[in-house]
């Protein structure tokens, strides 16, 4: 009876000692693991591949800024500030109120400020020279970028893009096939190697466009996931990394993600607790190889995360693909 008893024990200790190893182990593996913010049923940790590297506040809240020649232009309630790459204030000019985007032509050594109805042209140490009245008395501007030749506007009113000569007088408007939906005014546009993004937010897609406003592709779906768009009206902003992919920026549940020129997502660079929780969209310039985010009247700068591109590299090691992935 006895040795029955010392075999059922022992049975039960070895059971007891085997499952507390699996379920540390079980711990320690979900803990390394790592996944994208909006995979449902989830306890990864997200871990992204940038780290702040500075920050600094403007004088008030920021409405819009850009980045040119190692400067960033600020633009406030009633001023534009110029800071240097790290922070510190070289000059302020005065504008009116109102502004809702900046853009800076490097081609024209232009800085351009939209309102609602007009674009007034700057130099870039802040003298004005020349403004452009809005070519429909209902328009409303949202956001504009420049080409070599072209301006275009985006307008919420009329649901079209605005493309403007550099002289101010109306080439044409671009109406999308698939109609734009503008809640919000989330509505922004930007330019790489002379093809045209815009956002038709509502539709929960960013479409393209050649500098003759001939339409080209669209993507995007709609849903809380890695790689979709959700709510009502994403994405909010737009912007080009150095690597000429594109980056966009969320609401909601705010969030930063880079996807290819063909629509192809990549990933997920900044998840709502790295963009400082709340619900607002983060507006976003990339210089370098540095992405600069702007939150109420603060602009942070991330840089690459070495300890995490080191993980990376090592994790590719022994991959058969890891020369292909780095093309």
């Amino acid at each position: 009876m006895n040795k029955v008893l010392k075999t059922a024990l022992n049975i039960l200790i070895f059971a007891l000692i085997t499952g507390f190893g699996y379920y540390m182990f079980h711990s320690m593996r979900s803990e390394r693991k790592t996944t994208q913010p909006g995979e449902e049923n989830s306890d990864f940790t997200f871990i992204s591949p940038y780290e702040k590297t500075n920050s600094f506040d403007a004088a008030s809240q920021i409405q819009s800024f850009d980045i040119y020649s190692n400067s960033i232009y600020v633009a406030l309630t009633d001023k534009v500030s110029v800071f240097d790459l790290q922070g510190n204030l070289q000059y302020d000019f005065a504008i009116e109120t109102g502004a809702r985007n900046i853009v800076l032509d490097g081609r024209d050594k232009a800085c351009l400020v939209l309102y609602s109805t007009r674009i007034d042209l700057y130099t870039f140490e802040g003298e004005k020279k020349d403004e452009w009245e809005a070519c429909s008395a209902n328009s409303d501007y949202c956001a504009f970028t420049t080409t070599k030749d072209y301006v275009f506007v985006t307008d919420a009113e009329n649901k079209n893009i605005v493309q403007y000569d550099k002289l101010g007088n109306l080439v044409r408007f671009i109406k999308s096939p698939e109609g734009f939906i503008i809640p919000s005014y989330a509505f922004d546009i930007i330019s790489i190697n002379d093809t045209i993004y815009c956002s038709n937010s509502g539709r929960h897609k960013i479409e393209s466009y050649t500098i003759d406003g001939e339409f080209i592709a669209s993507f995007g779906i709609a849903g809380a996931q890695a790689g979709a768009f959700a709510g009502c009206c994403n994405p909010v902003y737009l912007a080009k990394n150095f690597d000429g992919n594109i980056l966009t920026s969320e609401k909601g549940n705010p969030r930063i993600s880079s996807y290819g020129r063909n629509g192809k997502f990549r990933t997920i660079l900044f998840d709502s607790n790295m963009l400082g929780g709340g619900t607002d969209a983060s507006k976003m310039r990339v210089f370098g190889e540095n992405i600069f985010i702007v939150n109420g009247k603060t602009i942070s700068v991330y840089g690459r995360d070495k300890a995490h591109l080191v993980s990376t590299e090592n994790s590719c090691a022994g991959c058969p693909m890891r020369e292909k992935c780095k093309k």
